[in-house]
């Protein structure tokens, strides 16, 4: 499981340094996409069967289940972290979310994202307020 907000910075060649505690859970290699919200997404290559198998049950007639298919499949790409922990983020995947130096790498449970700081504040500022306002009782929690 994947927990905690850390900063970091992304180097000249776009590499993004994963923290320590999530790096085990890594060691097969990741994959990472576009997120939602302009973030990017990782995800362990055993989860990442589990997100595959999940999108292939999607209605190919559906013209919203095939655009989000190709945005989520398009900017995949496979990645393996270095002796130092980094990962290197494509760059079309860098433009989408708008990473430039600083970054925060975030732990979502099943997924790790990857914000561009500023981004960041903005949506945690944003998701505290609401998570202060929700109840989810029709979820049954």
């Amino acid at each position: 499981m994947f927990l905690g907000e850390y900063q970091h910075s992304a180097d000249e060649k776009g590499r993004v340094v994963l923290p320590r505690k999530f790096r085990d859970a890594l060691s097969d290699g990741c994959v990472i996409t576009k997120g939602q919200d302009r973030c990017l997404y990782v995800f362990a290559m055993e989860r990442w069967d589990e997100e595959l198998e999940k999108m292939k049950r999607l209605p190919r007639s559906d013209r919203r289940a095939r655009s989000f298919s190709r945005s989520f499949f398009a900017g995949a790409a496979d990645v393996q972290l270095d002796k130092q922990g980094r990962i290197q983020v494509p760059p079309v995947l860098r433009e989408f979310a708008g990473l430039d130096k600083d970054v925060t790498v975030v732990g979502v449970a099943d997924r790790i994202e990857i914000w561009s700081t500023p981004r960041w504040e903005e949506i945690v500022s944003e998701a505290d307020v609401a998570y202060a306002d929700t109840e989810f009782s029709e979820y049954g929690i």
